[in-house]
């Protein structure tokens, strides 16, 4: 079967979705329910929830079953889905939009609308180890890190790039390629640089290293656009995630629509057929097997009917992802 939807999925809009880092088969669900679900993907099969008091933004694992998650009551809860007990890690002074987790570190990291990244050492309560304040960069809106490399995108459009060794001082500041909101960013696995995609259609590609011979091989495309009535629409592009092995990575919109993209080639390998809703979050599996997809109405339009918020699961072929030909040496 190359495709199934899972069963028993959130009563409410999904945040996001993510897949173990050590579990093939592990995925997390978090969503405005105030709920958040680990999933066994391959057995379609509910392993446990727990809750928020508001909804939740965000949700990360360090591995199948300790859970880390953050949304509108303002704090980062941990979780244990096998002994079913949990604590507050500690709290921001606004929504948390976004978590990760660092295995290196033993860190979790949070982005907040209260315009702080905090971090916070798993092995303690209460265990806050930093504030790092986005200096007239606004709300964070959205993370990603690899390695030490930890990416911060703000409502300002800026980026501020960090070692997570050293979170004192800002490696890069950057105001971003797009012209609109940004909505998502991922870095690369190869840890060359990042993805990032706005409101308004398009996704820009770039690059760590300040080089100027590096920084030109930055690039940014439209995508999630289609002809209505003569009329080019265009949507957000709520959601990326990158193929672990391959390097392509994915894109999601309102459109329901979801890409494959060769970002070294600079071409699209695929485009799946259109999904009942907007795409609200992606996320490939460890081994690259499996891509989460949440259809789930994002409100861009509004409040409206709309199809029930669901998730699928997508088994990827061998070459589903593999760039078709090897791109020349830079």
């Amino acid at each position: 079967m190359q495709q199934f939807e899972l069963f028993d999925p959130p009563s409410d809009a999904i945040s996001s979705v993510v897949f173990s880092p050590t579990s093939p088969i592990h995925l997390l669900v978090s969503s405005w329910d105030k709920t958040i679900k680990l999933y066994n993907a391959e057995e379609n099969s509910l392993r446990g929830s727990y809750n928020h008091d508001a909804p939740v933004l965000d949700c990360c694992m360090s591995e199948e079953t300790h859970v880390y998650s953050g949304g509108l009551d303002n704090c980062i809860k941990s979780f244990d889905i096998n002994t079913h007990t949990g604590f507050i890690v500690g709290s921001h002074e606004n929504a948390v939009k976004c978590v990760e987790y660092s295995i290196d570190n033993n860190l979790i990291i949070s982005g907040s609308w209260d315009q702080t990244v905090r971090t916070w050492d798993v092995r303690d309560k209460d265990s806050q180890t930093g504030v790092f304040r986005m200096d007239n960069g606004g709300k964070v809106f959205a993370i990603s890190l690899v390695s030490y490399r930890l990416v911060v995108a703000t409502a300002a459009r800026q980026f501020y790039i960090y070692d997570i060794r050293n979170m004192s001082e800002v490696l890069q500041s950057r105001e971003s390629s797009l012209k609109f909101m940004t909505r998502c960013v991922k870095c690369m696995p190869n840890k060359e640089g990042y993805a990032c995609s706005s409101i308004e259609g398009r996704v820009a590609v770039e690059f760590f290293d300040p080089s100027p011979e590096v920084q030109q091989r930055k690039y940014a495309f439209k995508c999630h656009r289609k002809m209505i009535d003569g009329i080019d629409t265009v949507y957000p592009v709520n959601a990326l995630a990158f193929h672990p092995t391959h390097g392509t990575f994915a894109s999601g919109g309102a459109d329901g629509v979801v890409n494959i993209w060769d970002g070294v080639n600079k071409k699209r390998l695929r485009q799946y057929p259109q999904y009942p809703t907007s795409i609200a979050s992606l996320d490939f599996n460890k081994d690259g097997q499996y891509l989460a997809i949440a259809s789930s109405y994002t409100f861009e339009e509004g409040e409206k009917d709309h199809p029930p918020d669901s998730v699928f699961i997508r088994h990827i072929s061998e070459n589903e992802c593999k760039p078709r030909h090897l791109a020349p040496p830079p």
